[in-house]
């Protein structure tokens, strides 16, 4: 299970690096806003400032609020940056998960995500593997990982706009099938 839960957060971290993926303009109408997080964050981290961050590991405390491990990059400007995302616009439970995962299902047929849209949902999808990975009962486990599964394939969905044939992304692969809740 750990090799899984390694895996699951090394493909959003690489997901979040890819070149030019992020490059796509705000279009007027989408129902997600960055400007009411941190007095206006207008844009994503670069790639490799936000991997440094990841790299440095999250935990998930008892509440249910993810924290850069690394206490010097969290005090650094991306770093509180990062933890106003991951506190006030990242999910801390299934549900709020589920109708952000439906909010980005709704966006599917529209234009590619903003660059802030798409770090939103790389971010919920990473969150998602540390609430599996901490999830007690293999009911909760095996819901974390569908929603996972979900999210992901939503990042297929946007990567793929105006590239994919016939606009559909390629399925996710015998990975997702592996998400067995089980330990």
């Amino acid at each position: 299970m750990a090799r899984k839960m390694q895996f699951l957060a090394w493909l959003m971290t690489a997901i979040c690096l890819l070149p030019g993926v992020t490059t796509t303009q705000h279009h007027a109408g989408q129902p997600m806003d960055s400007t009411s997080v941190g007095g206006g964050l207008q844009k994503p981290e670069a790639p490799e400032v936000m991997f440094e961050l990841l790299w440095a590991g999250l935990e998930l405390d008892a509440m249910g609020q993810l924290h850069i491990q690394d206490e010097e990059l969290a005090s650094t400007l991306p770093g509180r940056r990062l933890r106003l995302l991951l506190q006030h616009q990242v999910p801390s439970d299934l549900q709020g998960t589920e109708w952000w995962l439906q909010q980005f299902q709704d966006l599917r047929k529209g234009p590619p995500l903003s660059p802030w849209e798409f770090e939103h949902l790389l971010l919920t999808g990473l969150s998602c593997v540390y609430r599996l990975h901490k999830a007690m009962e293999a009911e909760e486990r095996g819901l974390w990982a569908q929603v996972f599964a979900l999210l992901a394939q939503e990042t297929l969905w946007d990567l793929c706009k105006g590239f994919c044939p016939q606009g559909q992304p390629p399925p996710l692969g015998p990975w997702a099938s592996n998400l067995d809740p089980s330990p």
